[in-house]
């Protein structure tokens, strides 16, 4: 895919000019340039709410969330999604900040790089019932692979939350406007989830674009180490960027989904929070994404383990996914599905489906821009239909830590940059 083009990237750059001047913050800073372009550095999907917090939602409450960036930036601006929502959301106040690694709470920031976002010129917005909002351009610099903190004040009842479920990064939460505040001491609440924040995009002169990973639990970084970063996608963004060369430096968009599937939503079974269906899910969470030239297409294990599908229905879902995408202009990678006996819902007639799809994706590999055969990877060669044990995080369908860095070294570089 192209970048985006040089008007954008002049209209860009004379706004940070103009109403930002000198591009200085924490760490340093740049002035922008004709060869600037925005990128996605992290991404969130979102979905409906579920029971509990996200359910109910918040009122005259602060949000502090904790995202890892891949590639790094001479400016930022953050994205806000109340598509699920029941009624309009408003925010008050946001910034964003640097954690304060010197002390033992996650919540604190250092007190130097706070810094106030806004929106149209103004502290705070109103997001209407199904819409989004991106930030004014923030001129502070980001550095790649480092966490941002990210804290909305909702000054009004939101009802219920679009969110992420399954971060597998604390967030905390409590009373009042407490944004610009270094310490978290009044955030007593806390949750492994994202609410409302579904990206951040960073200027860039370095980086050509960005790669989307279209997922389900396992692109989720499911039983990977809590507040770890250690998704196959936050190793993969590691590798890229050890490059150090300018088609290296891609950012990658984590668009899994915990329970996500190609052809079913998560309301068929009563949990909105698994999301609508990957078609559906196509157009918002991967051709909107700023900067996207590739997706990973890595679904298809929740439709065998969760709805017990028939092949074809699978593969006429992923094969629809890659036709809408290539459309679009971006390249198209896909998985194999990975092996999942052991896991409660496995069956042998499952098991048959899973490789006759992993078939299908081996022997029409011209269908596609590339194939990554996870399933060659991670099975076990003495029980194919198994995870390796070294690499089984323990429920036979998620693969550990170690499982995820194996993920992310088995995947071809020249295939997403």
């Amino acid at each position: 895919m192209k970048h985006p083009s040089t008007r954008r990237a002049l209209l860009a750059a004379a706004l940070l000019a103009t109403t930002l001047g000198v591009l200085a913050g924490p760490g340093g800073g740049a002035t922008a340039g004709a060869k600037d372009e925005w990128v996605g550095s992290w991404s969130a999907a979102p979905t409906g709410a579920g029971a509990g917090l996200s359910g109910t939602g918040f009122a005259d409450q602060t949000i502090r969330m904790i995202v890892h960036t891949s590639v790094g930036g001479s400016a930022a601006r953050i994205r806000l999604s109340n598509t699920f929502g029941t009624g309009a959301v408003t925010v008050g106040h946001a910034t964003v900040a640097r954690p304060d690694a010197a002390t033992p709470a996650l919540t604190d920031v250092l007190p130097a790089s706070v810094a106030e976002l806004t929106f149209n010129g103004a502290p705070g917005i109103t997001i209407p019932k199904g819409g989004q909002v991106v930030s004014d351009p923030l001129p502070v610099t980001v550095p790649e692979l480092s966490d941002l903190v990210v804290s909305i004040y909702l000054p009004v009842a939101t009802g219920p939350a679009t969110w992420h479920w399954t971060s597998r990064q604390a967030a905390y939460y409590g009373t009042g406007d407490t944004v610009a505040e270094p310490t978290g001491a009044s955030l007593t609440g806390t949750r492994n989830s994202w609410f409302f924040l579904t990206g951040v995009d960073v200027l860039s002169r370095k980086s050509p674009g960005a790669v989307v990973v279209l997922g389900d639990s396992i692109t989720d970084g499911s039983q990977s180490t809590i507040n770890g970063n250690a998704r196959w996608t936050d190793r993969l963004a590691a590798r890229l960027l050890a490059g150090h060369s300018p088609h290296s430096e891609i950012g990658v968009l984590n668009q899994g989904l915990a329970g996500n599937a190609v052809t079913h939503d998560g309301t068929e079974i009563g949990y909105a929070e698994l999301g609508v269906n990957g078609l559906a899910r196509l157009q918002r969470d991967v051709l909107s994404q700023t900067g996207v030239q590739t997706v990973v297409l890595a679904l298809g294990i929740n439709d065998l383990q969760i709805y017990a599908d028939a092949p074809e229905k699978v593969i006429g879902g992923l094969r629809q996914i890659t036709a809408q995408a290539r459309l679009a202009g971006v390249e198209v990678v896909i998985s194999t599905i990975t092996p999942f006996e052991g896991f409660s819902s496995w069956t042998p007639d499952k098991e048959q489906s899973r490789l006759a799809i992993n078939e299908y994706i081996r022997t029409h590999r011209a269908e596609f821009t590339g194939v990554v055969d996870f399933d060659q990877l991670l099975r076990d060669p003495a029980a194919p239909s198994k995870l390796r044990a070294e690499w089984d995080s323990g429920d036979h369908i998620h693969p550990n830590d170690t499982g995820y860095q194996a993920m992310a070294d088995f995947v071809p570089l020249w295939l997403v940059s």
